[in-house]
């Protein structure tokens, strides 16, 4: 049975996130042949949409109004329900964002509706749809099924490959005029710390760092790493508290849950926390000066060596392969 789905491009400095065109991905095979509608919140969002549909959705509804520049969930949440009521889907795909966990869970109360989050596999099956999701911290899955009413689902980023982008490809793109009062909450300045690199949630590659870095300058060998190969650095909840690094890189089950193509953990031992966070990664490759560390355990490489002599030497043979100066 064909559905109508609604996917929110979610849009960070300008541009949108590759976990909005994941999401294009899942409504795609969510949909079993039917419509794709992508959804663009903002002030001036209307040139992103032919993104959307060169990844795939069929047509795209964009909200642009200036209570709309920064997100709130009482704007967004107006937003979304005006799209809602104008289309009528069958469900709502968000990425498992900051965004999409503080909205999705927000318009499903607010409806009444089934939600379930951190998806990683979408299956059709007579009718309805399986949701895949990993629980008890990555050790088992479950799959849920909605069989009444709208569903929103959100997906863990780096798990449903994006469908290739065809630039030829055209579709309606559309603008649904409302006013966006009444807000609760109204964000008059962001100030940010500045970041560089790769967007850790996103990133095909991360090298993290553990208490074994031993200092903040210790991460200097694992940034030069992750530049070489086009990826992010992250850190274990041992080197944030230690203040070797913001809290912002922190990854496990109280930071970042993440799942690289590679993921290069250095120095770290392997808590349990931080396992939550990465464990699904697809290729894990430890540096430890302890071969007893846990850390070997979910490797798929383990290198047991002093990471400060290890990790110079993996940046160089990677630098030659690449051919990067």
């Amino acid at each position: 049975m064909s559905k109508k789905m609604v996917v929110l491009g979610e849009i960070r400095e300008g541009s949108l996130r590759n976990v909005s065109f994941e999401a294009i991905a899942a409504a795609k095979s969510a949909a079993q042949g039917g419509e794709v509608v992508g959804v663009l919140v903002g002030q001036s969002v209307n040139a992103l949409g032919s993104d959307l549909i060169q990844y795939g959705a069929d047509r795209v509804v964009t909200v642009e109004h200036a209570n709309l520049a920064q997100y709130t969930s009482d704007g967004y949440a107006q937003a979304l329900l005006a799209v809602i009521q104008d289309v009528n889907p069958d469900g709502i795909i968000f990425g498992h964002t900051a965004l999409g966990k503080d909205l999705a869970p927000r318009l499903a109360a607010k409806l009444n509706s089934g939600l379930v989050s951190d998806v990683t596999r979408i299956e059709g099956a007579a009718g309805n749809l399986i949701f895949t999701r990993p629980i008890y911290s990555g050790k088992a899955f479950e799959k849920k099924i909605i069989t009444d009413g709208l569903s929103f689902v959100t997906i863990r980023p780096n798990n449903i490959v994006p469908l290739v982008k065809d630039e030829s490809r055209t579709g309606d793109i559309s603008s649904l005029k409302m006013e966006i009062k009444d807000l609760r909450s109204i964000i008059k300045e962001v100030v940010s710390k500045a970041s560089m690199g790769v967007d850790l949630s996103e990133a095909k590659v991360i090298v993290a760092g553990g208490r074994g870095v031993k200092s903040k300058e210790g991460f200097a060998p694992l940034q030069e790493l992750a530049k070489i190969l086009g990826g992010a650095v992250g850190a274990s909840r041992g080197a944030c508290d230690a203040d070797y690094c913001d809290y912002s890189l922190q990854i496990g089950q109280t930071g970042k849950v993440v799942t690289p193509d590679l993921y290069i953990a250095c120095g770290i031992s392997g808590a349990i926390q931080h396992l939550a966070g990465m464990s699904n990664s697809k290729v894990i490759v430890a540096i430890n000066k302890d071969s007893e560390a846990n850390i070997f355990n979910v490797a798929d490489y383990g290198i047991v060596g002093d990471l400060f002599e290890v990790v110079p030497m993996l940046t160089e043979e990677f630098r030659k392969l690449l051919n990067k100066s």
